[in-house]
């Protein structure tokens, strides 16, 4: 299972876990009923990875599928910026569904109350953000990660940065509706 905690607002470094003082954990249970995530983790030692995706409903109904490398290695020059942009919160009109294959990274997600919760994700975690979340994502210290991303259809990849025009979306509004919020 992901570990998921509240964590500071503003962050003080993004690569590391900002945990509040005293750490507050997150559980899977309180993560989906706050958030609406879904998450599993499978045991990749004992199956492959289309074997496993297999197995959950919500990766078998995904008909695209490609893989990203998220590290200044395999980025060179454009890690930075590319990291800086995936930090900027955001929301997508699409379920965001990713599979982690190596490495490890955080998404940041805010709760039904728009507290920060950062959600540690590595090798075998399996991760639905619903559409319409505000979230952001990045590595962690060891600044590398390999993740599978997974689309029911046509992939989009439009990031509909935090403010009004990403609030009147009918994705933030179904999101919204779907667990009893408003527009904060």
């Amino acid at each position: 299972m992901v570990r998921a905690w509240y964590m500071q607002d503003p962050v003080k470094d993004q690569f590391l876990e900002n945990h509040l003082d005293p750490p507050q954990i997150v559980s899977q249970e309180d993560l989906h009923k706050r958030t609406g995530i879904f998450s599993a983790h499978i045991d990749l030692a004992s199956t492959n990875e289309n074997d496993a995706l297999q197995n959950i409903p919500q990766a078998s109904q995904c008909g695209y599928r490609d893989v990203v490398e998220i590290s200044p290695e395999k980025m060179g020059d454009e890690f930075n910026k590319k990291v800086a942009i995936f930090f900027d919160e955001h929301l997508h009109t699409d379920e965001e569904v990713r599979f982690i294959l190596a490495g490890s990274g955080y998404f940041d997600v805010r709760d039904c109350d728009d507290k920060w919760i950062r959600i540690a994700c590595e090798r075998g975690d399996f991760i639905v953000l619903p559409a319409g979340i505000y979230h952001r994502f990045t590595v962690d210290g060891r600044k590398y990660i390999k993740a599978m991303r997974l689309f029911a259809g046509v992939p989009v990849w439009t990031p509909h940065n935090r403010g009004q025009a990403a609030d009147q979306l009918p994705a933030r509004d179904a999101y919204l509706s779907k667990h009893g919020l408003s527009v904060l």
